[in-house]
Order: C-alpha cells, then structure tokens, then sequence
C-alpha cells in the first residue's frame, strides 16, 4: 500500500468530479508527545488514504495540525479511527462552515520539528499554562466588557477580509512577529485588562496564551476552536455574531463566509472585494484581493508585468522561472507588494486602545 500521495491534483479534481459526492472539509490539532512518530505517520497515511482523505497534516513529536477533507459518508469511520488513538479520543473537529469538493486536491503528511512554525522556545515557559476557553456565548459576554483587550492573533492578510468587531489587528506577515509587538502595546495592562485572544481554529492561542502568562498577564482568555467553531456555536444557538467578514482559510476556498459585510477592497482598483486570488504567473504567485473586473484586465495576474508574461508560451515562461523560487500553495506569498496600490494597513493598536484609556 502506498505512503505518498502519487496523484496529480488535477488527476485528483477529475475523480472527484466522477464521483459526484460530498466532501466535508474538516481541521483539527492535539498536542501530545508522539513516540516512534515515522510509523505514526506511515499508519494515518495508509488509514485516511484508504477513507478517501486529502489534506495538509502536520506531524512533529509535539503533536498533530490537520487540515483535511473526505467524502460525507466516512466522516463517521474516520472519528471512529481517532478515537481508537487514545490522545485523539474525541478529539474537537471544526467542520467548515462553507464545503468545497476540492479544498485539497492531495494527501500530504509530513513530519516537522513543530506542528505550528511558531518560533518560540517553549523550554522558556509552562506551554501547559493555558488561558481560559471561552465558548460563544462567553466571548461575546467578556469582549463586551470595558477590561477586556480583544487580540487577533492571524496574519495582515487573514484579518484585512474579516476580523471580529474592535479586535486589535497586527499588521504582521507571521504569527511570531505578533507576540513582541502585542506585548510591547500593551506593557501598561498586564494587571488591568483582560487579554482576549482568538485565531483561525484555536492553535495559535494554545501557546500563545501560555506565552502571554509566562510574560505578567494575569488574566488570559482564548476563543475555543477559534472562528471556525465560533460560528457554527452562534448559529446552533442563536446568538449575536460579533465576526464581520470572511474567515480566511489555509485551503483552496482561500475564505469562508461568516457575516454579508464586505470590509476589504481590491487591492488594484480599490472597489469594496473580499476575494483572495494567487498571481497567474507561477514565477509570482502572490496572494492578492482582486475583484471580476481587474481579474479581467490583468489577467488574473497582480500587475502588467506579469499579465505580459502569462500570455507568453509555457516554455518560454519556463525558462524565466529557472532558479527562482516559487511558493505555492501552503506558503502563501504573503502580499506585500509595491503593485498593489491599495493593500490597506490593519494596524490598529492605537486605535484600539484609545478607547480603552
């Protein structure tokens, strides 16, 4: 039985196509210290493979990071193979609130040094001394009141197209970066604020809040499942949704809508646009918001450059692509450019804290 994926993505695309059934994208982590982690790996490889599951999982002798999808009908067979893991007994699954068929097009398990590219040393602080979960309905409570800091803890391009309403945004490129900047704003609140903080699906804020308690904040709080599980809380029961926008997602869906308000503009033309795209020219591929009608002038391309050179012959585009290095995919150039003339600055910490003084 295959180890590796051996299917191209579009080999892939056409057989699910084929199959004409419904997938449910799905993610899920668990920190645990895994022991003889190549035959982990090799066993989940040749388990979700044989259940029809594509995804991006990570594997590190810390634990599990896992991005996933797999037809509707072994959703139940698949839970039944993580309970028989005693760490991923019941384990918390976020299901996506909006389904592609083709979130992930591959199977890809790998192991890493961390599950999450952090770039912290956790032999610095307790990594287990976590803030306090907050479900739905409790974070809406906390972050209303007058004490409480609220702190997104994604990327400038997942908090440009959706965010929750008066949460600080980091301008950043990574999750690292964010750590020595929130602390530095907010040196003076160590004691008198809440730190409230929320992410994608909940990883991040694991170690980040051990981090922060590790640093003087005395009162730590984490979103539980982050915003994938907040909405689909808020839904079930009714409650008032606090997110406006899109939730940016590492797949390709790029986003799932939570809320009708658009709150990003195209980073060309400046005209109200949510819609994250990847530049044509493979030799670019940067992550950009482009609305239909600059989709069409620039050809699906950032720029006039590289519009000039998608129409070019793929052999020749080849050869301009020789040694350089192209991130795809799972790296997702991170969009910052000079050619897009109307990329929009997400930092707000003063902002922010104006109105908490």
């Amino acid at each position: 039985m295959q180890l590796y994926n051996k299917m191209s993505a579009a080999e892939r695309a056409a057989l699910i196509d084929q199959a004409g059934k419904e997938r449910l994208t799905i993610s899920f982590y668990e920190y645990h210290q895994i022991e003889n982690i190549q035959q982990f790996r090799d066993d989940l490889f040749r388990t979700w493979d044989a259940l029809g599951v594509l995804g991006r999982i990570y594997l590190a002798t810390e634990g599990i990071n896992a991005q996933l999808s797999l037809p509707a009908e072994n959703f139940e067979a698949f839970k039944t193979h993580l309970d028989t893991i005693d760490w991923l007994h019941g384990v918390r699954l976020n299901v996506a609130i909006e389904h592609d068929n083709k979130s992930f097009l591959k199977l890809k398990v790998k192991i890493r040094t961390k599950i999450l590219a952090d770039g912290m040393d956790e032999n610095t602080f307790d990594v287990t001394d976590k803030g306090i979960h907050l479900k739905a309905a409790e974070f809406n409570a906390a972050i209303a009141q007058d004490d409480a800091i609220l702190i997104d803890m994604r990327n400038h391009y997942e908090t440009e197209i959706g965010h929750f309403e008066g949460a600080i945004t980091p301008d950043v490129d990574t999750f690292r970066e964010s750590l020595d900047l929130i602390e530095e704003h907010l040196q003076e609140h160590k004691q008198d604020k809440k730190l409230i903080m929320y992410c994608t699906g909940g990883i991040r804020c694991e170690k980040a809040s051990a981090y922060f308690k590790h640093k003087g904040f005395e009162q730590v709080f984490q979103l539980e499942g982050g915003i994938i599980n907040y909405a689909r809380q808020v839904e079930a029961e009714g409650l008032d949704n606090k997110f406006i926008g899109k939730n940016f997602v590492f797949d390709h869906r790029k986003a799932e809508r939570i809320s009708e308000e658009v709150i990003a503009q195209c980073h060309q033309c400046g005209t109200p646009c949510d819609t994250h795209t990847d530049c044509a020219n493979e030799a670019c591929h940067l992550l950009f918001i482009q609305c239909a009608a600059c989709a069409e002038q620039y050809k699906k391309c950032c720029s006039t450059a590289c519009a000039e050179i998608v129409v070019l012959p793929e052999e020749v585009q080849k050869e301009l692509r020789k040694g350089k290095k192209v991130h795809k995919g799972e790296d997702f150039t991170k969009g910052r450019s000079d050619v897009l003339k109307y990329k929009k600055n997400v930092d707000n910490f003063e902002a922010v804290l104006k109105g908490k003084r």
